[in-house]
C-alpha cells in the first residue's frame, strides 16, 4: 500500500514533483511575463517524458512533455509543477492537451494564481481525469515566485544581491570593489543574472563602476546564447540623471535595454543627451526629487517583467527595504577584511533604531562558492513597524 503523507500525497509523487519543479527552472529568464513551469509524465513508477516552458512562445510543459511521450502518453500520470492553463494564448490550453492524450491522472504543485487560468484543476476533473492538487506547493510556488508577486501584488518580485568581506564592506575607503568575491562567486552572479529579467542599480554604483550589467560567459552559453536567451533590461534608477552618455552601458550595444528611471525635477537637457546616446529615460516622480520605487517596479510589471536583480549600491539597498520592496537577498561573503571608517556597507541609509526592530532574514540556503559563503533568503518584515518612505 501506497505511504500516504498527511497532505495525501506519496513520497513517490514528492520526488516526481521535485523533478517537474527542477525542470521548471531551465525556463527562468525567458519565459516572463509567463510563469516558469516542468512537468513530467510518469507511467509504471517510471518517467517517460520531461517538459518545461523553454522560451515566451515556444511550447508549455505540459505540451512538450506530451510531445516527447507520443502515444505512450495515453495512462500516464502528469506531474506539474503550475496547474495547467485553460485559455488560447501564444499557445493552446494545455488541459485541452491533457484531456487529448487521455493522461490518467494530473498531480499540480500549486495552482495558477491568475483568474483566467485558475481552473484547470476543475476542468480536468470534469473530463474525468483525477486531478490532485497542492504537491509541495510551496516549492513549487516558490519556483514561480516572480510570476506570482505580479499576480497578487502588481510588481516583480525583487531580489538584492552583494558581496561584502568578512567586516561588512563591499568596497574600500577609496571606493575600489574588484573583486571582494572569488571567480566563482562572479560566475554565480553570473548565472543569477540570466534567470531575471531586468537588472538594477543605483547612480552612485553607476558612477563607481560604470558596469555594462550583461549576461557574460560562461552563464551566457549555458542558458542557450542569443539563440534562445535574452539579455536582461538594464535599469538605473538615477534621480537627478548623473549617468554620463559616455557610460559603458550605453555604448555596449550587446547587452539589454537601458532604462534610467528619474526624478520629476531631473534636468531635461540631461534627459535629451542621454536619450540621444541610446537610453531611455523616464520620469517616476517621488518627493524631493527621488524615484517613486513602487511606481518604477510598477511598470517594470507592465513590461512583462516579472524578477528584478538589484545589485546595489547601499543608498539604493536602504530605499527598498525600507519601502518593504526587497523580496529576497543573496549575499556572498569573502574571507577578507579591509576596515575602514568610511568603506561603504551594502546597506546605508538612516538605519532601524533598534536591533530587535531589525528585518529578518528567512534562510532558504547556506553554501560555499569557492573561498566564499554564500547565503540566500527571504526577507521577513515585521508589519508592526512602519517603513520608512522613499
Amino acid at each position: 500500500m501506497d505511504n500516504f503523507r498527511a497532505n495525501g500525497f506519496t513520497p513517490a509523487d514528492e520526488e516526481f514533483m521535485r523533478v517537474a519543479i527542477r525542470l521548471a527552472a531551465t525556463g527562468e529568464g525567458r519565459v516572463s511575463p509567463n510563469p516558469p513551469v516542468g512537468c513530467v509524465l510518469v507511467k509504471e513508477g517510471r518517467i517517460i517524458a520531461r517538459g518545461w516552458h523553454d522560451r515566451l512562445g515556444d511550447l508549455h510543459a505540459e505540451a512538450m512533455a506530451l510531445r516527447e511521450a507520443g502515444p505512450a502518453a495515453e495512462g500516464a500520470t502528469a506531474y506539474v509543477s503550475l496547474s495547467p492553463c485553460t485559455t488560447f494564448g501564444r499557445q493552446p490550453p494545455c488541459s485541452d492537451a491533457l484531456i487529448a492524450a487521455r493522461v490518467a491522472g494530473v498531480v499540480v504543485g500549486a495552482e495558477d494564481p491568475n483568474p483566467r487560468n485558475s481552473s484547470g484543476v476543475e476542468v480536468l476533473r470534469a473530463a474525468g481525469i483525477p486531478a490532485r492538487a497542492g504537491c509541495l506547493a510551496e516549492e513549487a510556488e516558490y519556483a514561480a515566485r516572480g510570476f506570482f508577486s505580479m499576480q497578487r501584488r502588481k510588481r516583480p518580485n525583487l531580489l538584492f544581491k552583494y558581496a561584502m568581506t568578512l567586516d561588512g564592506k563591499i568596497a574600500a575607503c577609496t571606493g575600489d570593489s574588484r573583486w571582494v568575491s572569488c571567480g566563482s562567486s562572479r560566475e554565480q552572479v553570473m548565472d543569477m543574472r540570466s534567470r531575471v529579467d531586468a537588472i538594477m542599480i543605483g547612480s552612485g554604483t553607476m558612477r563607481a563602476d560604470n558596469p555594462l550589467l550583461t549576461v557574460r560567459e560562461p552563464a551566457w552559453s549555458a542558458r542557450g546564447g542569443a539563440a534562445r536567451h535574452r539579455q536582461p533590461l538594464r535599469v538605473v534608477v538615477d534621480g537627478g540623471l548623473h549617468t554620463p552618455p559616455s557610460a559603458a552601458m550605453l555604448r555596449d550595444v550587446s547587452g539589454g535595454p537601458v532604462l534610467l528611471a528619474c526624478g520629476g525635477d531631473a534636468p531635461p537637457e540631461r534627459a535629451d543627451a542621454l536619450r540621444w546616446a541610446g537610453a531611455e529615460v523616464v520620469p517616476y516622480p517621488g518627493e524631493g526629487g527621488k524615484v517613486a520605487l513602487h511606481s518604477l517596479l510598477a511598470d517594470l510589471g507592465g513590461r512583462g517583467v516579472n524578477r528584478v536583480l538589484c545589485e546595489g549600491g547601499g543608498g539604493l539597498g536602504w530605499a527598498l527595504l525600507s519601502a518593504r520592496l526587497v523580496d529576497e537577498v543573496a549575499v556572498f561573503i569573502a574571507p577578507k577584511l579591509v576596515g575602514g571608517r568610511d568603506a561603504p556597507g551594502p546597506v546605508g541609509g538612516d538605519g532601524l533604531p533598534l536591533m530587535s526592530g531589525a528585518w529578518r532574514v528567512a534562510v532558504r540556503e547556506q553554501s560555499r562558492s569557492g573561498d566564499d559563503v554564500f547565503i540566500g533568503g527571504t526577507v521577513i518584515y515585521d508589519d508592526s513597524l512602519d517603513g520608512q518612505g522613499v
